[in-house]
């Protein structure tokens, strides 16, 4: 639970950073992006009360994960409309194979299951909308997909383990 409250944190940076940077390089994605933003700050809140429910403090790399997200969503913004939907699809597909790994580890707890369930169809309806604007992704899309899946796939580890 604390990972993924500090990952959905880490979620919100990222479309902050890239709707920043969407103002200039990609405005037709700024209602998608303010609309998964705000999806992202709803799982933010339901994992900080399960965390609160169980008398558990954040994760420590919460504030990494905030810098880290900010700093690539405004480095994929920069490179447009491609960059950030290629993001959002190598995020959103790692997380979600996190998720449900989550929910079959924790099956006899029903209340964490049920927290984590209650965002997967968010999740992958912003991989699949994001999905949608990536025609081709050449070998630039190949290699920024599979740096992102790779860090996120770290910060998931490092979070587990601080």
């Amino acid at each position: 639970m604390k990972v993924n409250h500090a990952g959905e944190h880490g979620a919100v940076s990222i479309y902050a950073g890239q709707i920043f940077m969407a103002r200039f390089t990609a405005k037709s994605l700024l209602p998608e992006l303010l609309a998964f933003k705000a999806d992202e700050e709803k799982h933010r809140t339901t994992f900080y009360r399960e965390l609160q429910r169980r008398g558990l403090r954040r994760c420590k790399s919460y504030w990494l994960c905030a810098a880290g997200g900010y700093v690539l969503g405004i480095a994929t913004g920069l490179f447009g409309a491609q960059a950030i939907s290629l993001t959002t699809v190598a995020v959103e597909r790692t997380v979600l194979r996190h998720l449900r790994h989550q929910t079959e580890l924790l099956a006899d707890d029903v209340e964490a299951v049920s927290a984590i369930s209650s965002i997967l169809n968010d999740e992958q309806e912003h991989h699949d909308a994001a999905a949608n604007h990536n025609q081709t992704s050449g070998i630039f899309g190949r290699m920024l997909s599979t740096a992102i899946s790779g860090a996120t796939e770290s910060v998931i580890w490092l979070g587990m383990r601080l």
